[in-house]
C-alpha cells in the first residue's frame, strides 16, 4: 500500500450558503450518502470519508455501476494509486483524487 494523501478533516461545523449544483455522477467523489473529506466545504452529505490509497495491481476500466457490464468511465493501469472510499461486496468505489473521476472498480484489480 502507498502512503496515505493528506486531507485537512474539518474541525468547524459544516453548512450550506444556498442551492448547490449536484454535479455528474462520475466527475466528483460524492454519492448520497458520502463524500470525499476534501469536498466537505462545497458539499454537505451524511458522511465524509478519508479515502486509503491503494495501487492496482492490473490494469482495470473504472465503470459507473459495480458491475461487470457496467459502462466505462475511464481506463487505468497498473501501478496507478488510487484512492478508495468504500467497499461492498466484490467491488471498490475509487477515484483519483477529489476532482476525480470517480466510479467503481473490482476490488481483485488492486494490490493486496
Amino acid at each position: 500500500m502507498s502512503e496515505p494523501h493528506h486531507y485537512e478533516v474539518p474541525t468547524e461545523q459544516l453548512s450550506l450558503s444556498g442551492p448547490v449544483s449536484r454535479p455528474e455522477a462520475t466527475r466528483l467523489p460524492i454519492r448520497g450518502d458520502l463524500a470525499h473529506v476534501a469536498l466537505a466545504h462545497r458539499y454537505l452529505v451524511a458522511h465524509y470519508v478519508v479515502p486509503q490509497v491503494r495501487v492496482l495491481a492490473s490494469d482495470a476500466a473504472l465503470l459507473r455501476s459495480p458491475r461487470a457490464d457496467g459502462e466505462p468511465v475511464a481506463e487505468w493501469t497498473a501501478g496507478t494509486e488510487v484512492e478508495v472510499l468504500d467497499c461492498a461486496g466484490a467491488w471498490a468505489w475509487a477515484c483519483l483524487g477529489p476532482d476525480g473521476p470517480t466510479g467503481y472498480l473490482p476490488l481483485a484489480a488492486l494490490q493486496k
